[in-house]
């Protein structure tokens, strides 16, 4: 079978759309090449890549990448992880199954250290449980 190819979007491309990206080439790998992207790419989010190393998954060297370095480039998916993207997103021809699957901004959390690390724990957890079911669900596992 032939790698499936996915690109996750959100408007930073600095947090959940890095975790989806990790986590789904991680726990999907040798059956989904996935990438991601921004509308307004503002750079990797320390906190992302802090909880991602608690699940073992090394995040670090990505990049935040404006969408339009994939200009040109086919995905067998797209899929929108917070609003704004999902109303800035262009349309991608040639089949692509585009999807929108929304989670909370955890750089909006507010509280102590360890109240805001939870949010992104858990959003990363919400990730990975909602996208393994999607990814599961699509590809007949």
């Amino acid at each position: 079978m032939q790698e499936k190819r996915v690109l996750f979007l959100c408007t930073g491309n600095s947090c959940r759309s890095q975790m989806a990206d990790g986590i789904i080439n991680q726990d999907f790998a040798g059956q989904i090449q996935a990438f991601s992207a921004g509308t307004e790419p503002h750079g990797l989010n320390p906190k992302a890549v802090q909880v991602m190393t608690e699940i073992d998954i090394d995040i670090s060297a990505n990049s935040s990448d404006h969408l339009s370095q994939y200009d040109g480039q086919s995905f067998d998916y797209v899929i929108t992880l917070c609003g704004d993207a999902s109303d800035k997103c262009p349309l991608f021809v040639g089949g692509v199954k585009r999807q929108h699957i929304g989670f909370d901004d955890p750089p909006r959390a507010t509280g102590t250290d360890d109240e805001v690390l939870n949010v992104y724990r858990r959003v990363r957890d919400e990730i990975r449980e909602e996208l393994g079911q999607f990814f599961s669900q699509e590809l007949g596992n």
